[in-house]
């Protein structure tokens, strides 16, 4: 497929929209992948609140010059797929998932905003509860010692009540 500038220039310009709204950015490689896995690692992706782009490493350096994410550009050679995410982790969750489960998808690396990540530390974020994970905790925690006042406040009057039941029992 032959793509004239203008092409180009659009796409520059969308990836960089989209990266600048992600919070995180994995890089692989994709070679030997069937069409119906890498549809499948996309689903699981959407799912996930997160996206993944086959990309031409040239056009992506350009969109990412002055960015946060310039880093990655020493990832972009080769057969090259980009996973984001707002989340943090969601990317990297899916993606390190989808890894160990298949040979021909390999995490080479990513960033966390500037920060360059390498595929240790791309598995290490993807080993993290995700957002909502520690909202759910954050919530329990929260409503542990209302729930726990509340036994203790119904409990005394119960015990009374068993006390008083087991004393007329016995008269």
């Amino acid at each position: 497929m032959i793509v004239n500038k203008q092409q180009k220039q659009a796409f520059v310009k969308g990836f960089n929209a989209k990266i600048a709204e992600a919070g995180t950015v994995v890089v692989g490689h994709y070679r030997g992948l069937t069409v119906p896995e890498f549809e499948g690692l996309r689903n699981d992706l959407r799912q996930n609140e997160a996206t993944i782009e086959v990309v031409k490493n040239r056009l992506v350096k350009r969109a990412v010059e002055g960015t946060d994410f310039a880093c990655i550009e020493e990832f972009l050679s080769g057969p090259t797929a980009i996973a984001m995410s707002s989340d943090p982790v969601s990317a990297a969750k899916v993606a390190q998932k989808f890894a160990d489960s298949n040979d021909n998808f390999v995490i080479i690396g990513g960033a966390m905003g500037a920060e360059k990540l390498d595929a240790a530390s791309v598995k290490a974020l993807a080993s993290m509860p995700s957002l909502d994970e520690l909202r759910a905790k954050l919530i329990g925690l929260i409503q542990a010692p209302a729930t726990k006042i509340a036994t203790l406040a119904k409990e005394p009057g119960s015990m009374v009540a068993r006390v008083c039941a087991a004393k007329g029992a016995q008269a």
